[in-house]
């Protein structure tokens, strides 16, 4: 599967666009900014972009309209299409918002219920109707919306009619973007019978066509295995990630790789790859959230060197701050043009290290050296042996370890560097020694 050894972008093209949050009809062909970006993705490393919701919604693009339409705030299908046969040319996979579980109250067949009633053909598309209820926008009838969000009306996923419907739009996205894979949205509140026969369908509309669900907590397996997707988001890592840091506890998330990665029989998720991130449109920057800021280096080589696929969310890349208590407005900006700086080297150097090592992408995970501000693990397979070093103290430390050789090679700068039954780590540093 190519996503297994790629780097991802997420853009959450709305706010990266510009565009108003309020979807009033008025049509601008915003999107095609993303082709103006395809050499700084590039110079960063990436290999596949993953774009938050494109199609036409009521506002923040979770609260869909219609699944066969590019958001007419973001341009024209037309417009889309070229971004994507840029991409693709560039060799950057498209994957695209699946929102599945709900859609917007300006959603065609919903409409119709509210004009309708219990005359509307399309009020079983819908969890739980009650005409005899009310909801908070008047309407006259009560439904289902998502975690008691009323602008988010749960779809009916046992609906025969819903599932084509959804499905002939997956079609639509490939036939007209040719896109490569989608991340489903919520995909823990998924039917999972939805999920097995999304999967079907997609492998048989596409080769190595990637599935990768939006999961928190609980055990991944429920949702990523041979029959569902492929891969899920690793919120329990990305909690780890930044709290390690903060508290300077590197057994924190050395706990989560190994219950997740490691070597014993019990290990819950060896030989997958989930989607790794230091943040994302949902959560604080990870420039806001570290309270060190020699540490924002160092949170990506532990994110790029963990098994997983590394994911970039727009901005941070550069050091973009951002705090979930200001607004989605504060997580989703309109930068004007990238930037480029010492933190965005860094990032590309450790993509490239990804892309070139076998181990990175594919090996095992152990625990080699640890203490409270220091880790080294080790990622091997057949041919391959890297270890993943971080110093986050501000005083050099020496990690004992055997690399089997006297010198190594760090991966991140192509330096090699002394060994002497192990490595000299100066402060806050990070080596992919191999």
């Amino acid at each position: 599967m190519w996503s297994y050894h790629s780097v991802f972008y997420q853009i959450y093209p709305l706010g990266f666009c510009g565009a108003p949050f309020e979807n009033d009809g008025h049509q601008e062909h915003r999107i095609l900014k993303v082709i103006d970006w395809i050499p700084h993705m590039k110079k960063l490393g990436v290999d596949a972009i993953y774009f938050s919701p494109v199609f036409e919604s009521d506002t923040h693009g979770y609260n869909t309209r219609d699944y066969t339409k590019i958001d007419t705030r973001l341009g024209t299908d037309e417009d889309f299409a070229r971004v994507c046969k840029s991409l693709h040319e560039n060799g950057i996979k498209v994957v695209l918002d699946g929102v599945f579980n709900h859609v917007g109250r300006g959603f065609w067949a919903f409409t119709d219920v509210l004009k309708n009633r219990e005359r509307s053909p399309y009020v079983n598309w819908f969890e739980r109707i009650d005409f005899n209820g009310n909801s908070s926008y008047n309407d006259g009838l009560w439904y289902e919306g998502w975690e008691g969000n009323y602008d988010l009306v749960k779809l009916n996923l046992r609906n025969e009619q819903v599932i084509g419907h959804i499905f002939s739009a997956v079609r639509g996205w490939v036939e007209q973007f040719d896109i490569d894979g989608l991340r489903l949205d919520v995909a823990y509140c998924l039917d999972k019978e939805f999920l097995k026969r999304l999967r079907q369908f997609c492998d048989g509309l596409k080769q190595d066509f990637f599935l990768v669900g939006e999961t928190l907590h609980g055990d991944y397996n429920q949702w990523m295995n041979d029959e569902m997707l492929h891969s899920v988001t690793n919120y329990e890592c990305y909690k780890g990630l930044h709290s390690s840091f903060n508290s300077m506890n590197m057994f924190e998330i050395n706990h989560s790789l190994l219950r997740q990665f490691g070597p014993e029989q019990w290990t819950l998720y060896k030989g997958k790859h989930l989607l790794s991130f230091v943040d994302n449109h949902d959560v604080t920057r990870v420039a806001s959230i570290l309270n060190n800021e020699r540490h924002l280096p160092l949170i990506y080589a532990l994110a790029f060197g963990m098994p997983g696929i590394p994911c970039v969310y727009y901005g941070s890349e550069w050091g973009l701050t951002g705090r979930k208590e200001e607004g989605d407005p504060a997580l989703r900006p309109c930068p004007k043009e990238p930037q480029w700086n010492e933190l965005t080297q860094w990032i590309s150097s450790l993509a490239r290290a990804k892309r070139e090592s076998k181990a990175l992408c594919y090996g095992n995970f152990y625990s080699v050296v640890l203490t409270n501000g220091q880790c080294v693990f080790g990622r091997e397979v057949e041919g391959e042996k890297v270890f993943v070093c971080i110093n986050a103290t501000d005083q050099p430390f020496f990690a004992s370890f055997d690399l089997g050789a006297s010198t190594a090679k760090d991966l991140i700068t192509g330096q090699e560097l002394s060994l002497n039954g192990g490595a000299q780590l100066p402060p806050y540093s990070a080596y992919f020694l191999r």
